[in-house]
């Protein structure tokens, strides 16, 4: 008996190797990560399967009694029978997989082992068909709450799938005599083994996720604290001064060896390793800072002729070379150099591509603000005074506590702040923009309102998909959405609905309205609304006022906005012209 156990061991040794080599492929991490997805699931049935049929034939033959173990089998005599591995994977693919993927992979294991044959084959496709249904069980419920069954869990579940297929092995045996001599043999050596080797598989799983979950929270915060820290320099737009500031913030956070920050032709800051001949003010040396700049693609390299570094003794041998856009147009470059080739990971490239996105709105952002400086449209500069700082300081708050809880949300928080302030800086350029942008943004806005407040606010919108290339000034329901959001709802904290509506009054009109269930407004204060800063407790109401202002600039007094308002709730409602963008045509 102690003979089995050990080399039961030895091939549960082998799935444990494996299983580990398979958590460090990042295509399998990412199948586990969707595992509840059809295609994450069959992916699972082939490769729990492949697990289950090494199972079946690394298998320890035991004939009269006696264990025979060296050779790996495909067909086996008819009075031998086999002790294996092979209700640890088909345990393991339930938990993981749920009960398609366990009763998939104890199918097929079990139709495997009856084609090998031995003494009361039938015996083990039935205790593998109830094993991949039992484990799935055990899995699906762990799985509704997002989680993998803890590791002494595992190795309770591990240890009771192998009793059950002892109990099948007893039940259905045509020969209780010979069922009895064998499970005095292997029962106890595998109830140990399969719930030892279940406990080591899903640990090695959970913590392999786990860390991969921590090393994704520590991207983000990453991302997070570079974003607030270069945001004022990018604002000041891609120039000598805010490059070389920017430069070291990033090469203080990321831990890398120089990072360099170039214009399309020159290099505006080199910081680290490599300044004695990246110097600023010179043209661009290295070729891959020339190919990312032609195809406005990332590139990751790990070699120094990759680089193309020109000077003999440059000691950098890995790059990161990221695209800097501003309205779709590459305008320059962020390299991250490794003099080490190992230090360029997973984890940079994912931080980088991260980083990407929020670099290029930050120049935008600065773009705009300089040309905001040069516009003379008073009006446009008015709503733009709207964007209230807060609201972003708040948002980056709120994305910086929800990294520790759920990083992915955090992620997806941070492309909607990306998303709402590059929205604000295209809409602060335009007159006008399509319906379907505008409540784009307004869903933006929303998400980040929600992280802050969740379910606090129900906000429904009522607009049918062919208004939805009318034609509105930018902020224009954004606005009142967030005048809604401040002032309708004070000190409650549910039931709070918000409709946003559209309706076509005539051939040339458009009405649209903000409807909330609030508290009302004050009638003293409806008169002023729209036409004069109103003090309140969270704001003036010079939103209104500007908004108002702009609605008359563009179509005249009739646009202005109306305001209905009793205990019940109030409605925010203007009439604008209804104009519809221009399709392009291709000529043929």
């Amino acid at each position: 008996m102690f003979n089995l156990t050990i080399l039961l061991l030895e091939r549960v040794g082998l799935i444990i190797i494996l299983a580990y080599l398979l958590m460090n492929l990042n295509y399998f991490k990412k199948t586990m990560n969707y595992r509840e997805t059809w295609h994450s699931k069959w992916q699972l049935c082939l490769v729990f399967s492949l697990f289950a049929l090494m199972s079946n034939f690394t298998g320890i033959v035991i004939q009269d009694g006696n264990i025979l173990s060296g050779s790996i089998y495909f067909k086996l005599n008819d009075d031998v029978s086999l002790a294996n591995t092979r209700v640890l994977t088909i345990g393991v693919a339930g938990l993981v997989g749920g009960p398609f993927v366990g009763l998939f992979v104890g199918i097929i294991s079990g139709l495997f082992r009856l084609y090998m044959g031995g003494a009361e084959a039938y015996t083990y496709l039935i205790s593998s068909f109830f094993i991949g249904i039992i484990s799935g069980y055990f899995g699906r419920r762990a799985r509704r709450h997002n989680q993998y069954p803890t590791v002494f869990k595992s190795a309770l579940i591990g240890s009771m799938m192998e009793v059950v297929q002892m109990i099948c092995i007893f039940s259905f045996a045509q020969d209780k005599t010979y069922a009895l001599e064998l499970l005095s043999l292997i029962a106890l050596p595998m109830i140990i083994v399969n719930g030892i080797g279940t406990a080591i598989f899903m640990s090695i799983i959970i913590s392999t996720l786990k860390h991969e979950e921590q090393m994704r929270a520590v991207q983000t915060e990453d991302v997070l604290e570079i974003t607030k820290q270069t945001l004022p320099y990018f604002k000041e737009g891609l120039n000598e001064s805010s490059a070389k500031e920017v430069a070291k913030i990033i090469k203080d956070l990321m831990k890398v060896s120089a990072v360099a920050i170039t214009s399309r032709k020159d290099i505006l800051a080199h910081v680290g390793v490599g300044s004695d001949h990246h110097i600023p003010k010179k043209a661009i040396i290295t070729h891959l800072s020339k190919e990312v700049l032609q195809t406005g693609q990332l590139k990751e390299v790990h070699t120094k002729v990759e680089i193309g570094c020109s000077h003999p003794d440059c000691p950098l041998h890995a790059a990161i070379v990221i695209p800097l856009k501003s309205h779709g147009k590459v305008i320059g470059t962020l390299k991250m150099y490794f003099t080490n080739p190992n230090n360029l990971t997973f984890v940079e490239r994912k931080l980088a591509e991260g980083l990407a996105q929020i670099f290029g709105s930050q120049i935008e952002l600065g773009v705009a603000e300089t040309q905001g400086k040069l516009l003379k449209d008073a009006e446009i500069k008015s709503l733009q005074a709207q964007v209230n700082p807060h609201f972003f300081f708040n948002a980056i708050n709120t994305i910086s506590a929800m990294v520790r809880i759920d990083s992915e949300k955090a992620r997806d928080l941070l492309l909607e702040l990306s998303h709402f302030f590059r929205s604000n800086l295209q809409g602060s350029r335009q007159n006008t923009i399509t319906l379907e942008k505008e409540l784009s943004q307004v869903l933006a806005y929303l998400s980040l309102e929600q992280a802050r407040f969740p379910g606090r606010f129900n906000v429904k919108f009522d607009v049918k998909d062919t208004f939805k290339d009318a034609l509105v000034p930018p902020f224009l329901v954004q606005i009142l959405v967030e005048n809604a959001i401040k002032h309708a709802f004070t000190n409650r904290k549910k039931d709070n609905d918000i409709t946003i509506r559209a309706n076509q009054i005539s051939d040339h009109e458009l009405k649209l309205s903000v409807i909330d269930n609030g508290h009302g407004i004050d009638k003293a204060k409806i008169a002023q609304l729209g036409l004069t800063s109103v003090e309140s407790e969270s704001g003036t109401g010079s939103a209104l006022e500007n908004l108002n202002r702009r609605l008359k600039g563009l179509f005249s007094e009739q646009a202005t906005l109306h305001f209905d308002s009793n205990e019940h709730g109030t409605n925010v409602w203007c009439i604008l012209p209804y104009q519809r963008k221009e399709h392009e045509t291709c000529a043929r």
